[in-house]
């Protein structure tokens, strides 16, 4: 089965006052569909740099990015974004859920932003997307009433309401305690029974364990890519 994302020779390199640094220095990887992956290590790594560049946050310098088939590495403004609505989703650390909507409301924002939108459509996705993550019951509450690993089982709902074939998680438990790690790591790792690709990108080893899948990098560079 060909992989979901192929990645070859990629690299990112910003100007620095006098001098180039290379965030990505040659990077060749594959994503299965269906996938768990933890990408580990310090920052610098480049870790959060591929993740910007996966997500269509932003481009390469060099490399090819094969997603599903189509090379992407060069794509137009729109169509970037097309591919951000509509096959990727995303998980932060500090949530990122707007304090003046509720949670429903939140959960239903990243489908506004799509060609025919329809609101009473997009808030039946939502709260079906927050039924799976456990969060039905906290429909009207805004973001600053719930606990903070709720706050990031609505950011999990978020990012799964577009039905996207790949989940970004950036350092998704760092503002969470032990048993909430815990329970936002099974509810990302439940996702990949639907066929959805999680990454998960994060510094701390113990949280990598719990991936199918361990990528290591450092100075813009795979050290090792083990499966567990």
């Amino acid at each position: 089965m060909p992989p979901l994302i192929a990645i070859r020779g990629l690299r990112k390199t910003y100007r620095m006052g006098d001098e180039n640094v290379h965030a990505l220095d040659g990077v060749d990887l594959d994503f299965q569909k269906g996938e768990f992956v933890a990408i580990l290590g310090p920052s610098g790594s480049g870790k959060s740099t591929l993740m910007h560049i996966l997500g269509f946050m932003d481009t390469p310098s060099e490399g090819s990015i094969v997603f599903d088939g189509e090379e992407v590495a060069r794509l137009d403004p729109d169509r970037r974004a097309w591919y951000r609505s509509h096959r990727v989703g995303f998980v932060f650390q500090a949530f990122n859920l707007l304090p003046r909507l509720t949670i429903e409301e939140n959960v239903a924002l990243p489908l506004l932003y799509r060609d025919g939108s329809d609101p009473e459509a997009n808030l039946a996705a939502a709260r079906a997307a927050l039924e799976r993550v456990g969060m039905t019951h906290r429909l009207g509450h805004r973001p600053g009433q719930l606990s903070g690993g709720e706050r990031q089982r609505v950011a999990v709902a978020r990012a799964i309401v577009g039905t996207p074939s790949i989940i970004f998680a950036d350092e998704p438990t760092g503002n969470l305690d032990v048993k909430n790690v815990d329970r936002v790591l099974d509810l990302l790792g439940s996702l990949i029974k639907e066929g959805i690709t999680v990454v998960l990108v994060t510094h701390d080893l113990a949280v990598a364990e719990k991936a199918h899948r361990v990528i290591s990098m450092r100075a813009g560079l795979v050290q090792e890519d083990r499966v567990r």
